[in-house]
């Protein structure tokens, strides 16, 4: 679901849209399902006596697609959101979207050259779980407090201070903390989402 307001016109004057108010509970609940499958896979399957046996590839694999769904979930409500915003509003969330590519790019570019330069696969096994989860936290901190939703704000926050902190952890550990600091903060925040909404509806 989501809401478009409109705030009542001035004589002579067309009504000028609200900003959109998203309901984000889908998009948290698969990027968390994501999160606690993709990243606890690699944890069970990790090192040479690892905990569950699987081929290499298929933790991957489950990260890849549920992030996959879980962008095109987010990417479905965020454009039903938008649908007949105009103005200022509309230029938003054009330039929140466009900073998800950018962002990624960025990280991209990044790993790729710290990988080059060190001549150490290890920099993308470490970086790149670590280091999305980083940008993913500033992004959600941007979109908070454009449209002043807190709880968005705290789990960037919480998602940029804990992936960046599981760089500190050793093999299996990083993929643990990811999983359940991160995958649970996710679904945490879809618990509470629907409250924020109504609350976010009333006051638009």
């Amino acid at each position: 679901m989501s809401s478009t307001t409109q705030v009542p016109a001035a004589s002579g004057t067309l009504p000028v849209p609200r900003h959109p108010v998203l309901n984000n509970r889908a998009s948290y609940l698969s990027f968390g399902l994501a999160w606690l499958v993709g990243h606890g896979a690699s944890a069970l399957a990790y090192g040479d006596d690892p905990l569950v046996g699987m081929p290499s590839a298929v933790p991957n694999l489950l990260l890849t697609v549920g992030l996959l769904g879980a962008v095109a979930v987010t990417s479905a409500v965020t454009a039903k959101a938008q649908r007949g915003v105009r103005g200022r509003q509309a230029v938003i969330g054009n330039l929140l979207a466009g900073s998800w590519v950018i962002g990624f790019g960025a990280l991209f570019l990044i790993i790729t050259a710290l990988s080059e330069a060190l001549d150490k696969h290890e920099v993308h096994t470490l970086m790149w779980p670590t280091a999305s989860g980083l940008v993913v936290g500033l992004l959600y901190l941007a979109s908070g407090a454009v449209y002043r939703d807190a709880l968005q704000y705290t789990l960037g926050s919480w998602l940029a201070l804990a992936s960046s902190a599981a760089l500190f952890l050793d093999g299996a550990n990083l993929y643990w903390a990811l999983a359940l600091a991160g995958g649970g903060a996710y679904l945490v925040a879809a618990s509470r989402e629907a409250r924020r909404y109504q609350a976010a509806l009333r006051q638009a």
